[in-house]
């Protein structure tokens, strides 16, 4: 019997956090992962602490609709397909109260975490088959508003339903759509909104992770639409 062959994996926002961390799951397993930013030194790092020759890097913003067009055109031209594509790029911003959000910060929120989202997911899905898997990286915040958080809650909780609607577009291909809301996890973003976060009680990028692979490798009868994970210490 042939050995099975290797998935290939990509990740938006991989350089860090919890994009990092799955690139380092899915490589670990022998797959073929392809990790994206805007930085391109990031990039190189992430690659590095990786060490594995299953990682592939590609700068792109995923803002910028050209930008993703010709990073999933090298995608296609090295690799001709797409198993599981991870959407995780995403920016916060300071806790701020409505009339005090400057419009370039909404703009930058929203763009990134909701409109990235489906400017990749479109460049992607050429690429995608039966049997293959997207999971979007919406956070706990598309369930739950945050007072302060009105450009980061809109664009999460647009996120959603984006991932629901495409859900059941993409249903009768046999693409599965996951919606992962993980809680208070210890990554660079707290920077972002809540610099003094009691980030030691929060869960590691590694746990998420491990709920991510854990979900994709499902068998194919079933499916996990809603992957909703917190910490223990009940932080938020």
């Amino acid at each position: 019997m042939a050995a099975a062959r290797a998935r290939v994996v990509v990740i938006t926002g991989g350089s860090r956090g919890i994009g990092l961390a799955t690139a380092q799951a899915f490589a670990a397993q022998g797959d073929q992962v392809i990790i994206s930013g805007r930085d391109a030194g990031r990039l190189k790092s992430a690659a590095d602490q990786i060490r594995s020759d299953q990682i592939d890097k590609i700068v792109c913003d995923v803002r910028d609709p050209a930008s993703v067009e010709q990073t999933f055109q090298q995608i296609d031209s090295r690799y001709g397909t797409i198993d599981v594509l991870f959407n995780n790029a995403g920016v916060a911003h300071a806790l701020t109260p409505v009339e005090k959000l400057a419009p370039e910060t909404w703009r930058e929120v929203m763009e990134t975490n909701l409109t990235g989202m489906y400017l990749v997911t479109r460049a992607a899905l050429p690429l995608m088959g039966a049997g293959s898997s997207i999971v979007n990286n919406l956070s706990v915040a598309a369930v739950q508003p945050f007072s302060g958080m009105s450009a980061y809650n809109a664009a999460k909780f647009g996120a959603l339903g984006f991932t629901k609607a495409l859900r059941e577009e993409l249903r009768q291909k046999g693409i599965r759509v996951i919606a992962l809301l993980p809680g208070a996890t210890n990554t660079e973003i707290w920077q972002q909104f809540w610099p003094g976060a009691p980030r030691e009680k929060m869960m590691k990028s590694e746990t998420v992770a491990a709920a991510i692979l854990h979900a994709i490798s499902a068998p194919s009868e079933a499916s996990v639409e809603e992957l909703m994970i917190g910490p223990t210490a009940g932080v938020l």
